[in-house]
C-alpha cells in the first residue's frame, strides 16, 4: 500500500486503522466493474451520462469514479444497501417479493428511497433455515438481477454461498458477491469472484443456519470475529480478489447472543483496524426485540415472539447510529427511506460534535 493510500485509509476508517492487511476503503479505493444499462448508457448521480459499453471504454476510469462515489462513505457518507429477498422463508419479509416482477419493483423502490446497493438473495440464511438447491436459487435470482441491471443504476449484490449461483448472478449483472460463510461453504466462490473482477463481502458466522443460534460461545467476541475476518480476507486475496474489492461483515445475529451483537456494534471501531471497509446488517434483527424485552433468545426455534421484525425500525436506526460512529462503509437494511434518514442525521451529528457540555454549576 502506498503512503498516500495508507493515509487515505486512516482518514476514512479513523484513528488506529492500522491496515495490517493491504486493504483499502473509500471512494479512492473501490474499482468494481461498472456495468452499462441495457441502452448502453451509464448514469451518474450528478446527471452526467456516458455512452457506449463501460468495459473497454476510453473513459472507464471516470465512469468508475462516478459509480463508486455513489456507493461509499466518502464523499457522500455511509452507503445504504437495500435488501431484496426473493425467498418464501426469510425471517422478516419471506414471500413478499418471491414473484420476480414484484422483486424488481421493490428493488427500484429501494433505489428511489436512497439505496446505493441492492442485495438480492434467493436462499434464507435465518436461524433454522433449510438449504436451497443451487438450481432453485438461480431460478429465483437471475431474472431479478437481469431486470434490475437493465433498469437500475445501483450496484447489485448477490447474497449467496454457492459458487454456481455466484457465477450465474455475475453473468446476469451482479457487481458484488455477499457470502455469509465468507467463502468457507464453497471455496470456489472466491475464484469465481476473482475471475469476474467483482467485489466480495466476507461475513463471520459461528456454525450454519440450522445450528448457529443453539449455543454460540466466545471468550472475546469482537477479537475472535476480527481474527476470523482477517483470515477470510487473506483467503480472498490469495484467491486473486483485488485488495480494494474486499469488504468485511461481522455477522450481526449469525451465531451471536444479545451481548455479542451489542459488543460488535459498540466496538465497531476495533474491526476497522483490519483496514478493510465494513458492511454491517443489524436491520430488524432479533437482538433488537431482546433489548425491548419482547423476544426470547430461543424464539427462532420456539416461535415465542411478542414483536414482529417489522416493528424493529427504531432499534435498527439506533444501531445504525453506532455504525456511522464506527466508520462503517455500508449498512444493509430493509427500511431504506427511514434508514437513509437515520444515517444522514447520525453523520450530521457526528460532524457537528463539540466538547462535552460542562456540568451544571461549573465555571464558564
Amino acid at each position: 500500500m502506498s503512503a498516500a493510500r495508507a493515509r487515505r485509509t486512516a482518514e476514512l476508517l479513523g484513528p488506529g486503522s492500522g491496515a495490517e492487511l493491504p486493504l483499502l476503503c473509500g471512494a479512492d479505493a473501490l474499482e468494481l466493474r461498472p456495468r452499462a444499462r441495457a441502452d448502453g448508457r451509464v448514469s451518474t448521480r450528478d446527471g452526467e451520462v456516458a455512452d457506449a459499453e463501460v468495459e473497454g471504454h476510453p473513459h472507464r476510469g471516470l465512469l468508475t469514479a462516478a459509480l463508486r462515489a455513489r456507493a461509499w462513505r466518502s464523499p457522500e457518507g455511509t452507503a445504504v444497501m437495500g435488501v431484496v429477498n426473493v425467498t418464501p422463508d426469510s425471517f422478516s419479509d419471506g414471500g413478499l417479493w418471491l414473484d420476480p416482477q414484484r422483486a424488481v419493483e421493490h428493488g427500484l423502490q429501494l433505489e428511489a428511497e436512497g439505496a446505493s446497493v441492492l442485495d438480492i438473495g434467493g436462499e434464507s440464511t435465518r436461524p433454522g433455515a433449510e438449504p436451497v438447491p443451487a438450481a432453485e436459487e438461480i431460478r429465483r435470482v437471475v431474472p431479478v438481477l437481469e431486470a434490475l441491471r437493465a433498469r437500475s443504476d445501483a450496484l447489485l449484490s448477490i447474497d449467496t454461498m454457492k459458487a454456481e449461483v455466484a457465477e450465474a448472478a455475475l453473468e446476469a449483472g451482479a457487481d458484488w458477491v455477499n457470502d455469509v460463510s465468507g467463502g468457507l461453504h464453497d471455496p470456489r466462490i472466491l475464484e469465481v469472484t476473482a475471475a469476474a473482477g467483482a467485489g466480495f463481502v466476507a461475513m463471520h458466522r459461528q456454525g450454519d443456519s440450522r445450528t448457529m443460534q443453539e449455543d454460540p460461545r466466545y471468550a472475546d467476541c469482537v477479537s475472535e470475529v476480527a481474527e476470523h475476518l482477517r483470515t477470510r480476507a487473506a483467503a480472498a486475496l490469495e484467491a486473486g480478489i483485488a485488495h480494494d474489492r474486499v469488504l468485511l461483515d461481522p455477522g450481526i445475529g449469525f451465531g451471536k447472543l444479545l451481548e455479542h451483537n451489542l459488543a460488535l456494534l459498540a466496538r465497531g471501531g476495533e474491526l476497522a483496524s483490519l483496514g478493510a471497509p465494513l458492511l454491517i446488517g443489524p436491520s430488524r434483527k432479533a437482538f433488537i426485540g431482546q433489548v425491548k424485552g419482547a423476544e426470547r433468545a430461543d424464539a427462532w426455534r420456539t416461535g415465542a415472539r411478542a414483536d414482529r421484525p417489522a416493528d424493529r425500525v427504531g432499534g435498527t436506526a439506533a444501531a445504525l447510529a453506532a455504525c456511522v460512529r464506527a466508520g462503517v462503509a455500508v449498512v444493509r437494511v430493509h427500511d431504506v427511506a427511514a434508514m437513509v434518514e437515520a444515517v444522514r442525521v447520525s453523520e450530521a451529528l457526528l460532524g457537528a460534535e463539540e466538547p462535552p457540555i460542562r456540568a451544571r454549576g461549573s465555571a464558564h
